[in-house]
């Protein structure tokens, strides 16, 4: 019997210094300035004990380290918990749509 779902989406709101990296601004050239910059991932974790381990340098992403704010959970919470593979399928759905929006994404 498979487990119970416990796999998360996450969206980390990233300070605009991001935009002084390279290839951070060369992933997004139709980012709209007025919108957040953002970094979407996913997690057998909770998204918050994840943050922190990015931000304590854990298995971190550059940018999440180094320029993450705060999570976003009005973004991500109605989709949690899931599946690993609807957690990978919605990672990329929602970096997708929310590049669509105009925000800068780094995915995972």
């Amino acid at each position: 019997m498979a487990g119970k779902p416990h796999h998360h989406v996450y969206v980390v709101e990233l300070d605009p210094a991001v935009l002084k990296d390279k290839k951070f601004v060369a992933a997004n050239p139709n980012y709209h300035p007025d919108l957040a910059c953002l970094y979407v991932g996913m997690t057998g974790l909770t998204p918050e004990l994840r943050f922190q381990n990015h931000k304590a340098g854990r298995k971190a992403n550059k940018y999440v380290q180094k320029h993450g704010l705060h999570l976003l959970p009005s973004i991500y919470e109605v989709y949690n918990p899931m599946t690993y593979e609807n957690a990978q399928s919605k990672e990329a759905q929602l970096a997708q749509a929310l590049r669509k929006e105009g925000h800068a994404v780094w995915q995972h």
